[in-house]
């Protein structure tokens, strides 16, 4: 039933996303052709991102600075691995699949020789040492990245690509964060007492449990949900303040995360975190939003009051799409009512008051974190006024890229790339092209069960059009896709025994959604530059 009910949503929604310039626009096009106009510059400025960064790459082993500036000599798993080269893997995926298979993957072979040092936990490399940055093993700077690398990088990669060697890099750094767990709980051994660790670990956990179906990492979730929910840290009654911006939202995230976990696989732990779950969701819902409902980056729990962080930072926080995941999460499962409006009221008010917002001093990466919130959000709920803040801040951010392809010269760059594709992939509603190439456009609308494409091209090209699968299903093998932080959304996905039916201005064909996963071959001829197609679910087998 909780399935059904998304679903009607995002059918409902169809209509509305990708709704932008009408009749009035430039030559008349259409909306899918003005989708995949805006889709085919996201895609070209991510693709300029990793050639960007790829100038500044260590000549040794290849791999990539932490920073252009300062830290300009290492490589670190929790900046330059979690944050930075996931999404120039990504972007290759999408545009370059020999730099994917090539480079990105040697890139993923030499960190994992080169920089594993508590078996496969990863530390930081020193460019002009060719050596470790550091003399002695500090096993709590190891758990903290290698967590990082496992939730920002590997774990939004196997999202998107399912199987594959990162998915394979993640185990092994998850497991080996669990052997050498350094903590005495009265539950057992845990990685760390830090909430963004534990956090993200959480996130990692319950969906590696899904996808492997061993239960050690539920078990191992749920030792950290019991040191949190059932122990003595609890994250609003035990603790003086709560971080709700990143590098601390994470444990909220993560605790929905295992509540929902629990809601289908163990039922019995689930009754017993139910309270103490929604205490703490009560009571951040009580003291840490603005009159807007949008999240503040951090609170006082004795007084109820929001704190700055640092001067001439801004109080509300880019993640309050982040913390919004969770409430959606708590809700598909709970059915609480409070926990749904608060969703709806954050991504109702962007438009209207956060405009041009300054998120983190006129950094891109703020804006990509709370586009990112809303585009995943927009994904499962319908509101008119959210699109046309989520093209007005992407503008925004499209600006702040440099002539090179990089952004700001930090880590924090892979974010803008990220955002960039997740965008792409809402205009063009999850279908890609093979091969990619830059003057290539693909754009689409959805209504209902059937998908309304544009591809266009400068040139004539010939290849194939790509249609995504149910990957929450497919790769994860999730009960329900819930909202979570690094996840692309789902759009028009194509069941694999489903039968659709193809249209094209001149023929028409039936194929199933297995060979849509294929590709559909198309041909873009120099006297006919442009194509319709449209693609309807006929029936399932």
């Amino acid at each position: 039933m909780v399935q059904i009910v998304v679903l009607s949503w995002m059918v409902a929604l169809a209509s509305v996303v990708s709704a932008g310039p009408t009749s009035t626009q430039a030559n008349d096009e259409s909306i899918e052709a003005t989708n995949g106009r805006q889709a085919n510059e996201a895609l070209n400025r991510s693709r300029r991102f990793v050639l960007g960064w790829l100038r500044h790459a260590d000549l040794k082993t290849g791999l990539i600075p932490r920073n252009l500036e300062a830290d300009k000599d290492i490589w670190n798993a929790k900046d330059s691995a979690a944050d930075n080269y996931p999404f120039m893997v990504l972007t290759c995926a999408l545009t370059d699949e020999d730099m994917f298979r090539g480079r990105m993957l040697e890139m993923l072979r030499t960190e994992t020789k080169l920089c594993s040092r508590v078996d496969r936990l990863p530390d930081t490399w020193n460019f002009v040492k060719q050596g470790f940055d550091t003399e002695k093993i500090d096993l709590d700077a190891v758990i903290f990245g290698s967590a990082e690398y496992c939730k920002d990088g590997l774990m939004p990669l196997t999202e998107w690509l399912g199987p594959s060697p990162w998915s394979e890099r993640l185990i092994g750094i998850l497991d080996d964060l669990w052997k050498h767990a350094p903590v005495e709980t009265p539950f057992g051994k845990i990685p760390s007492t830090n909430s963004e660790v534990n956090g993200g670990l959480l996130q990692v956990l319950c969906r590696v449990f899904w996808m492997t179906g061993d239960r050690k990492y539920l078990d191992w979730a749920e030792r950290l949900g019991d040191y949190y929910l059932l122990g003595e840290h609890h994250p609003t009654r035990d603790e003086a303040t709560i971080k709700l911006r990143d590098h601390g939202s994470e444990i909220v995230g993560g605790l929905s995360e295992l509540y929902l976990t629990t809601h289908y696989a163990d039922r019995e732990k689930k009754n017993a975190y139910r309270e103490p779950l929604h205490e703490m969701l009560d009571r951040i819902l009580e003291v840490g939003r603005n009159e807007h409902g949008l999240f503040y980056n951090q609170v006082d729990l004795n007084t109820g009051k929001p704190l700055l962080i640092s001067p001439g930072t801004a109080m509300v926080c880019d993640t309050w799409g982040y913390v919004c995941n969770a409430y959606y999460t708590v809700y598909l499962v709970d059915k609480t009512r409070r926990y749904h409006e608060a969703v709806l009221v954050a991504l109702g008010n962007l438009n209207t008051h956060y405009k041009g917002y300054d998120w983190e001093r006129g950094s891109a990466d703020g804006i990509a974190d709370s586009v990112e919130g809303a585009i995943n959000l927009l994904n499962r709920e319908l509101d008119d006024s959210a699109p046309a803040w989520i093209e007005h801040e992407i503008d925004k951010m499209f600006a702040i890229q440099k002539e090179d392809g990089v952004i700001e010269g930090w880590h924090g760059d892979g974010n803008f790339a990220r955002t960039a594709a997740m965008y792409a992939l809402w205009k063009s509603q999850g279908a890609t092209v093979r091969p990619w190439r830059e003057d290539v456009c693909l754009g689409a609308v959805r209504t209902g069960r059937t998908l309304s494409l544009s591809l266009s091209a400068a040139r004539p090209w010939k290849g194939r059009i790509v249609f995504d699968r149910p990957r929450h299903r497919e790769y994860l093998r999730l009960p329900v896709d819930y909202p979570r932080i690094n996840q692309f959304p789902e759009w028009y996905t194509v069941g694999g025994d489903t039968v659709y039916e193809i249209q094209t201005p001149t023929d028409g064909q039936t194929l199933k959604g297995r060979q849509l996963w294929e590709g559909l071959p198309v041909e873009l001829t120099k006297g006919r530059p442009a194509l319709r197609i449209t693609v309807q679910s006929k029936s399932s087998r």
